[in-house]
């Protein structure tokens, strides 16, 4: 990836919560509003240099609001669907989704989209 143009890096909320069985399903609007603040706060480790992170969420989690370092988007229908026309919207950025979804990965690799697991942003 390109030091000098920041990264596009789009986080499949559900698929990244629903990684660690810790609880998350009993509250799935905390659960992505813990993880919009730990990318806020750390970041993408992964990536050395800017990043821009878009946060997507869905079903119960929709509605959870942005917060400086980290944009949350709202899918209206399908959380994959909605990461594919973020991916498809980026023109020739470079861009990383974080996901362990296959069919996911295969979508946003077909369209030029990097792919990292969920341990990329959660231990």
């Amino acid at each position: 990836m390109n030091a000098n143009v920041p990264v596009l890096v789009v986080v499949d909320a559900a698929n990244v919560v629903g990684s660690v069985p810790d609880g998350w399903w009993r509250d799935r609007r905390g659960a992505a509003e813990r993880l919009r603040d730990r990318l806020a706060s750390e970041g993408v480790p992964a990536i050395a240099g800017p990043a821009d992170i878009v946060l997507v969420v869905e079903g119960a989690a929709r509605g959870v609001e942005s917060v400086p370092g980290v944009r949350v988007s709202s899918a209206p229908g399908s959380g994959d669907d909605h990461i594919v026309e973020v991916v498809a919207s980026a023109g020739e950025r470079p861009v990383l989704v974080i996901t362990a979804d296959r069919e996911l990965r295969r979508r946003v690799g077909e369209l030029g989209a990097e792919v990292a697991g969920p341990r990329t942003v959660r231990p």
